[in-house]
């Protein structure tokens, strides 16, 4: 054993309840900070911080790297997303084949926990994974080539000719996962060279298949095919969000807006209806997302459409109510028999006055044309100043918005590739 084995195992001894500490912090962080990149509170300034705090508990497993691992490796045993990301990070970081061996096994065994490996892979620079996510495109396990996509995905990096071939070779196109995470990240990279892939995968059996080869064709400019995915936006599905994000952006007016009145036939879609709205950006729907946030059980989120739609902030202008009405009757309770009760969409949502947001729409509605889109009070166009206005968006609106953002900018510019709006370093 060498002098500085020694030396870090003393070092452990007294002080290994501090990297357990590490371990706990990083993971609880990285849990954390999934939930933040997608919620309305959040902007880069902000993850930025959370990505600095997450990045100090990770350098302090570094200090004691044999001995971290030891363990991340047992909290791998937990099959938890977090737990896979702070192993990951600790694995690649030592460069040491078994731990990475370890770590990608673990991540392999669920889509649940995927999720945390393919973090840890889009955490880390590229000198310390660029080398792993080509051997895994050229690995003959297919689960491999499908983490080393997801990687890609993750860190929008084009795998270039390995995409085109996996799209080529029939025990790919055999792998539904991998056939349709191939298709997906066509559209995010904007692989024009690729369109004939998509127009195949669209005549798939695989009702995944279809939606990521249609949802890719769009966003390299197919916008016309958008209605061929009017049973993923209204019904429910594990692609309708993705869908109804998509079409609604891009469906002619009155199409949208039939679509609409077709989700808005059944009360219990009335959510599906106001976010539908928000993607449409329609100023004439203003009235009636007003109506809605005289609804407990839906008024945030209509106040954060009104916003998405006119770019007035409700508590920048003082919008919000004052006192916070009862919500008992509308809201889950939350006690300790409710152990699965996750984050609310709305948690950090301000509550709206619908009377003063009348007042205002009612003095300056007549600044917004009829038959437009709007996204944070700018029509939607191919003019220059949208897309300088869609950047800044990005660069400083909260998570939602930049989400919405990174989309709109892909559909405007064909060459822009989707950006990601939970990547680490976004805020630089």
């Amino acid at each position: 054993m060498t002098i500085e084995a020694v030396s870090s195992s003393n070092l452990f001894s007294i002080y290994g309840h501090i990297h357990e500490r590490y371990v706990d912090d990083a993971t609880f962080l990285w849990l954390l900070r999934s939930l933040a990149v997608n919620q309305p509170h959040y902007n880069t300034t902000d993850l930025a911080e959370l990505d600095a705090r997450i990045d100090a508990q990770l350098n302090g497993l570094m200090t004691a790297p044999e001995e971290s691992w030891a363990l991340c490796a047992r909290a791998l045993e937990l099959q938890q997303p977090d737990n896979l990301f702070t192993a990951g990070v600790l694995a690649f970081r030592s460069l040491d084949t078994r731990y990475i061996q370890h770590v990608v096994e673990a991540g392999l065994g669920s889509k649940h926990t995927l999720r945390g490996l393919v973090a840890a892979m889009a955490w880390l620079p590229g000198r310390l994974v660029h080398s792993w996510i080509k051997k895994f495109l050229t690995s003959k396990d297919l689960n491999h080539k499908y983490l080393a996509l997801a990687a890609c995905s993750a860190r929008r990096e084009d795998p270039r000719e390995f995409l085109t071939n996996m799209l080529e070779r029939d025990d790919c196109l055999a792998h539904p996962l991998l056939h349709a995470r191939a298709l997906r990240l066509v559209g995010e990279l904007k692989r024009f060279d690729l369109l004939p892939a998509l127009r195949r995968g669209m005549i798939s059996d695989d009702k995944d298949i279809v939606f990521w080869a249609t949802w890719s064709a769009i966003l390299l400019g197919e916008k016309s095919i958008a209605v061929n995915l009017q049973s993923y936006a209204l019904n429910t599905n594990p692609h309708q969000v993705r869908a109804m994000a998509l079409c609604f952006r891009v469906l002619p007016l009155e199409t949208a807006r039939s679509w609409i009145t077709l989700l808005a036939k059944d009360p219990a879609n009335n959510r599906l209806v106001i976010t539908a709205t928000a993607s449409l950006g329609d100023p004439q729907a203003i009235n009636w997302l007003i109506a809605q946030m005289r609804t407990p059980a839906v008024m945030r989120l209509a106040g954060e459409a009104f916003t998405t739609i006119t770019g007035i902030d409700l508590q920048e202008h003082k919008l919000v109510l004052e006192e916070l009405p009862d919500l008992d009757a509308h809201l889950p309770d939350d006690g300790a028999q409710n152990e699965d009760i996750e984050l609310s969409d709305d948690e950090y949502l301000p509550f709206p006055d619908a009377n003063k947001i009348a007042a205002i729409w009612q003095k300056y509605q007549q600044r917004y044309a009829a038959a437009q889109r709007y996204f944070m009070g700018k029509i939607i166009s191919n003019d220059l100043s949208v897309s300088e206005h869609l950047r800044h968006v990005f660069a400083n609106g909260q998570q939602r918005q930049r989400q919405i953002a990174a989309l709109e900018l892909a559909l405007l510019e064909p060459a822009h590739f989707l950006l990601n709006h939970a990547a680490k370093g976004s805020a630089d």
